[in-house]
């Protein structure tokens, strides 16, 4: 199936600070034939170890940026694709075209396609909604999670910080990309970190899965997904056998402590975690230490 979409003009990310990446590109995923999905792909190619990052909304691989380096610099292989919408990925213009399972199988299908294996899963927001729900398909793959700031969505609210985002995400005439982020962008590091994040979206008409991902987290009876985060949260809880570790920026006031502590009692063995006083949503700005801890505690570093 054709689906119409718009791609970002290489130009606009001629200047990234702190992110000397070169694109890849997987075309022709399965399900996916007309668009391309931006991914980078650092570190040895046989690395025994795959670090999979995955952003949320409304931000890109950019947002590794402090934590991929700590893991090449272990020898370890760091895989960050772009969610379709967002990034260097192509993005649909329409926003119907936008659903949990749109991206759901994107991202299981990128993975096949990578044969993807010993894989730690690093997620985030969107990164975690999404990302929480592919072990149970493909078990064989994931032996670590590194989690931080995000949830799993099973038709039930999940803050009063996110309800407030949602409703204001839904009547605001044009989303700021660069002005949700830069309390932790302009905070850990500057300016041109910030505008960084507005590279992907020249104007309005490539923001349609910006728009879109707030209303589709599952947070009401019927939604879409919520099939999918039941399942995960029973995974997590019962079947997980692998390590894990924690990181929660404290200043988040959508997916913060509490939700963390609540994630935390449906993932089996999950240690305390690292707080991070001076982050908030996007803790992934503090990302150095967290990737530090996160490998002396699996061991790897």
């Amino acid at each position: 199936m054709s689906i119409e979409f718009l791609r970002t003009p290489e130009e606009r990310f001629s200047v990234l600070p702190g992110f000397p990446y070169v694109s890849c590109y997987a075309e022709n995923l399965t399900g996916y034939e007309s668009l391309r999905m931006a991914y980078i792909d650092e570190g040895p190619a046989g690395a025994d170890t795959t670090f999979l990052c995955l952003h949320g909304e409304p931000t890109w691989s950019y947002l590794y940026r402090k934590m991929l380096p700590v893991f090449t610099a272990a020898g370890h292989r760091v895989v960050a694709p772009d969610l379709f919408g967002f990034g260097r990925s192509d993005k649909p213009v329409d926003d119907a075209a936008y659903t949990f399972d749109f991206h759901r199988d994107s991202l299981l299908r990128f993975v096949e396609r990578l044969d993807l294996r010993n894989v730690t899963l690093v997620c985030q927001d969107w990164g975690g909604l999404l990302g929480l729900t592919l072990p149970m398909d493909l078990p064989e793959r994931f032996t670590r999670l590194l989690v931080m700031n995000t949830a799993i969505g099973v038709g039930e609210p999940i803050s009063p910080g996110f309800a407030a985002w949602k409703g204001f995400a839904a009547v605001a005439p044009e989303i700021p990309v660069a002005g949700l982020i830069a309390t932790d962008a302009l905070a850990a590091n500057g300016l041109m970190d910030a505008l960084a994040y507005d590279a992907p979206f020249p104007d309005d008409r490539y923001k349609a899965g910006v728009r879109r991902f707030p209303q589709l987290v599952p947070v009401e009876p019927g939604m879409g997904g919520i099939d999918h985060g039941l399942r995960a949260r029973d995974f997590w809880s019962n079947t997980w056998a692998g390590e894990s570790f924690m990181a929660v920026g404290l200043r988040d006031g959508v997916l913060g402590k509490d939700v963390m502590a609540q994630l935390r009692t449906q993932i089996r063995g999950c240690p305390e975690p690292l707080e991070v006083p001076e982050a908030g949503h996007f803790v992934q700005e503090y990302g150095e230490p967290i990737a530090r801890a996160a490998l002396e505690h699996f061991g790897i570093g």
